[in-house]
């Protein structure tokens, strides 16, 4: 594992589970376990549940529960929620006319290989580093799930900055149609300048009325004010070797946004999260909860 991307493997790991374990979903990725093997879903899950004094020095309780305890508080707030609200805004933006759908950092992402119909007109372009492309597309052929003619691949590294070259090189992608850009998962691993080009570079990519979604840490992220659970997030992603490096105030953010020419159209607070997606699930699962991750809001703009 060590060459891929540990925190696109874990993010895997907790929509696998999530889906596997509940009747009622925050979000179905039921394909998720499908493209990691058996022998990795197990030992993510061994890992984890053998840490659970990192995580919750106080616990008393069997392995299982201890996953359990780790996946609800720790690992899938952030990969559920966040996916839940971006193809509920993509759906939206399918509706209002979107006809291309770019996922960033792609990684073990699988709405291209369960497409409701509603997207089967979207072209989808997923980008992502050559190394964790590779791997993912190896895990869908042994998986033996079917790609569909509207999904492409485009090998991207966007610390560098020629990532957009290779979207264009591709014909069937138009810079003239309306998309809808996803960028979950991204902003925290890159150097504020380097994400201030990266929205710069998909401002000149999209048209007018074009759409982009993305997670983001606040500026308490970094500080002592930070919540326990990112504290605990920040120490893990060092261990992987996935430093995280940016934050952002409401106002830094609006800033940057509005000097590469979006707006913000919706943005939600950590609080405002668990109400609008996780209170029905918490209502059902009274003892395994799920709350919105802390100094984490996420965010649409629109290409103005």
């Amino acid at each position: 594992m060590e060459q891929k991307s540990m925190t696109a493997l874990v993010s895997a790991f907790a929509r696998a589970y999530h889906a596997t374990n509940n009747d009622l979903k925050i979000f179905n990725d039921y394909l998720a376990k499908v493209i990691l093997s058996e022998q990795e879903y197990n030992q993510i899950a061994s890992i984890m549940s053998q840490g659970i004094k990192f995580f919750n020095p106080t616990f008393e309780g069997t392995e299982e529960e201890a996953l359990r305890w780790i996946v609800d508080n720790q690992l899938s707030p952030s990969p559920l929620g966040r996916a839940a609200f971006a193809e509920k805004a993509l759906e939206n933006s399918v509706e209002m006319g979107a006809e291309q759908y770019l996922i960033l950092a792609a990684g073990y992402d699988t709405f291209g290989y369960r497409q409701p119909s509603w997207a089967e007109k979207l072209q989808i372009f997923e980008l992502e580093h050559p190394i964790t492309l590779q791997d993912k597309q190896n895990r869908l052929g042994k998986a033996c799930i079917e790609i569909a003619n509207n999904v492409h691949f485009i090998k991207s590294d966007f610390t560098k900055g020629d990532w957009d070259k290779h979207l264009l090189e591709l014909s069937i992608f138009d810079k003239r149609k309306i998309s809808f850009c996803s960028l979950l998962g991204i902003s925290y691993y890159l150097p504020k300048e380097t994400l201030e080009s990266l929205l710069n570079k998909l401002s000149m990519l999209i048209p007018q009325g074009s759409t982009i979604t993305f997670d983001y840490p606040d500026e308490n992220t970094y500080t002592d004010q930070a919540g326990v659970r990112t504290k605990k997030q920040l120490a893990l992603a060092v261990k992987a070797n996935e430093k995280m490096l940016g934050s952002y105030s409401f106002s830094q953010l609006e800033s940057l946004l509005s000097k590469n020419n979006f707006i913000i159209s919706q943005h939600l607070t950590p609080n405002e999260i668990t109400i609008k997606y996780f209170d029905n699930y918490n209502r059902v699962n009274c003892g395994h909860k799920i709350t919105a991750f802390d100094n984490v809001n996420y965010c649409l703009a629109t290409k103005k």
